[in-house]
């Protein structure tokens, strides 16, 4: 019988399928067996193969977040998007990309910037259009161009019984059916696969001024973001780095014309106050996941008034539990990562998650652990407690009723 799948998944990708190694494991999930579409109509094809043999089928782009999530229940069939990376057309007029899912995200970045445009996802990744949208992963320009699910406005998808569809178009305007794209984004390929996308784009600013400084006291940081928040400083993004030893480090964006950036970097300096910096480049780790040895990787949103609460909630419960943490994020849209370290155990770990999730509701946000090693995440709830899981549930049979794509990844095991 797998030499029969294989065959098929060979006729539908006019060869480009071949039996899984161990470096197609997704999640310590070996898979059997890798197909490597170049269009739609391939996609479509191997999706039929699949529900025909009932294969358990996870997405690929460059495999950057492919560990993000729950560790899914089978894998049978890893569906690559890498070659479909083409950039279909390039309205510069209208400010509009429609790009394959498996272009990357800095090669795009560079193939715009020759019109003066760019995704306004920052900073330039290695991972895919794809993955972009599976994750939702937008950085810290969100604060000003909004989330990915903003910039998207048309995507072409395979369903799990292989029908393609369409869905939005190349117009930001659009408002017939259901919002599809909003339902993809952030879904972790258990909805649908992405062959293709539509993006609004923005232009290039003129200028660009970094402005930090080094900060101690969650009270202190906490005020300087409100001070930034609700100035005319109007930054593109506020992130703030907090290593486990050592000062935090916040700091702004500012884009537009120069003589407006020089303004408003001199207003920034004087808000920010004694040790504020001005920089022509992003300081190294900007935009960046804090980098923890391949151990534990949370999500925490929050209220932009709930930030000092959360500081003081991440000292308590990494106190409580002998780990440390380092956090950095977009404080000033209520979204960051923490990498915990010194997580040698399931038990420690699993305390510490709980302790946050039950202090949540002081700073208004959830708790989610995108990543941790095989063992520890195998006993733990990545999720947490999700408002809405029926609607959810609802919208996973209509989509994809055999449970077909990425199976138990996604929140409550869809």
């Amino acid at each position: 019988m797998g030499e029969i799948i294989l065959e098929n998944l060979r006729a539908a990708t006019e060869g480009h399928a071949v039996g899984a190694t161990e470096a197609d494991a997704v999640d310590s999930m070996p898979a059997r067996w890798v197909a490597l579409p170049v269009s739609t109509e391939q996609t479509a094809a191997v999706m039929r193969v699949a529900a025909h043999h009932d294969l358990a089928v996870v997405v690929r782009g460059s495999g950057t977040k492919l560990t993000w999530g729950a560790r899914p229940e089978r894998v049978d069939l890893v569906l690559d998007t890498t070659r479909m990376d083409t950039v279909v057309e390039h309205a510069a007029g209208d400010l509009i990309v429609v790009v394959g899912a498996g272009r990357r995200l800095d090669d795009l970045q560079a193939a715009l910037s020759g019109s003066g445009q760019w995704l306004a996802v920052d900073p330039p990744r290695r991972g895919t259009v794809g993955g972009l949208i599976a994750t939702a992963a937008t950085g810290p320009t969100r604060l000003l161009h909004g989330p990915v699910r903003d910039l998207l406005i048309g995507v072409t998808v395979v369903r799990a019984d292989g029908v393609v569809a369409r869905a939005g178009g190349k117009v930001v305007k659009n408002v017939a059916g259901y919002d599809v794209g909003k339902l993809l984004t952030g879904s972790l390929g258990t909805l649908g696969i992405i062959t293709q996308a539509a993006f609004r784009l923005h232009p290039l600013p003129e200028a660009r001024r970094w402005v930090s400084v080094p900060v101690t006291e969650p009270d202190r940081i906490h005020v300087l973001v409100q001070q930034v928040v609700h100035s005319q400083l109007v930054p593109t993004a506020v992130e703030l780095d907090r290593p486990a030893t050592g000062d935090a480090t916040l700091c702004l964006l500012l884009e537009g014309i120069p003589p407006g950036v020089q303004s408003r970097t001199a207003q920034a300096l004087d808000l920010m106050g004694a040790g504020a910096t001005a920089a022509d480049n992003a300081p190294d780790w900007w935009g960046m996941e804090p980098l923890v040895g391949g151990e534990v990787l949370l999500k925490l949103t929050h209220e932009i008034a709930g930030l000092a609460p959360l500081l003081s909630v991440l000292d308590d419960a990494c106190a409580a539990t002998g780990l440390t943490s380092h956090l950095r994020g977009s404080v000033a849209v209520g979204a960051v990562t923490v990498g915990l370290t010194g997580a040698a155990d399931a038990h420690a770990l699993a305390r510490c998650v709980a302790d946050l999730r039950e202090r949540a509701p002081s700073f208004g946000g959830a708790v989610v652990v995108l990543e941790a090693p095989g063992d520890l995440k195998a006993d733990l709830d990545v999720w947490g407690p999700v408002g809405g899981l029926q609607l959810m549930h609802a919208v996973k049979r209509q989509f994809d009723p055999e449970r077909r794509l990425s199976p138990g990844r996604f929140v409550g095991g869809i």
